[in-house]
């Protein structure tokens, strides 16, 4: 079972891989590419490849080894990874405002969604990220992890981590709940109003 596990994950890897990097050369080389919709798509291209470089090698060496564990650097690199998935929320905020700005405003659309601008909410979109993902390792990494160090889980992320721990204090809670907010919760109210206000352009 290992085996065909093995070949499955490394397809998809495989796909993964020439996908997001034949789509990233695709837009940088191409000049018809070099609209806002392609550029904020070229970044989430980047975004998918850093993710997948991260879990998928370490789950390709899990399957052809007996050996099953993960160091706590590793562990630290994937908790952190996995963090950084709210650049990918704040990217799809910035496309779908993209949209709004195309359907609504056609005339105007080159004005509005300026190369400064899409430069500007990518910055945004990585920044917000990386600091969400310092913000929750580090409150993570300094809880108080006793008893035993086996992860009952596929990576390390914020459930089996804090099962692990001896005590999760409420300041924890409260910079969790924060950070669920301002990266999930709030991105998913903005996008589904971009959708609201694309229908009612349309309409």
């Amino acid at each position: 079972m290992q085996l065909v596990l093995f070949v499955v994950f490394l397809g998809v890897y495989s796909v993964t891989l020439v996908g997001n990097i034949t789509l990233m050369v695709l837009i940088g080389n191409d000049s018809c590419l070099h609209t806002p919709m392609y550029f904020f798509t070229g970044n989430l291209s980047f975004l998918d490849l850093w993710y997948s470089s991260v879990y998928i090698p370490k789950i390709l060496v899990t399957c052809i080894s007996e050996d099953k564990s993960i160091s706590f650097t590793g562990c630290v690199v994937q908790f952190f990874s996995a963090s950084l998935a709210s650049s990918e929320c704040c990217l799809q905020v910035a496309m779908d405002y993209d949209r709004y700005a195309a359907i609504s405003s056609p005339l105007l659309y080159a004005q509005v969604m300026s190369r400064r601008l899409c430069i500007c909410l990518v910055i945004y979109s990585h920044t917000g990220g990386f600091v969400n993902a310092i913000i929750l390792t580090s409150n993570t990494f300094t809880l108080n992890f006793c008893g035993d160090n086996v992860i009952d889980d596929f990576f390390c992320d914020v459930p089996p981590l804090v099962k692990l721990a001896c005590d999760v204090q409420e300041t924890y809670r409260d910079v969790l709940y924060f950070l669920l907010a301002s990266s999930v919760i709030t991105p998913t109210m903005l996008i589904l109003a971009s959708y609201a206000f694309i229908i009612a352009a349309i309409l």
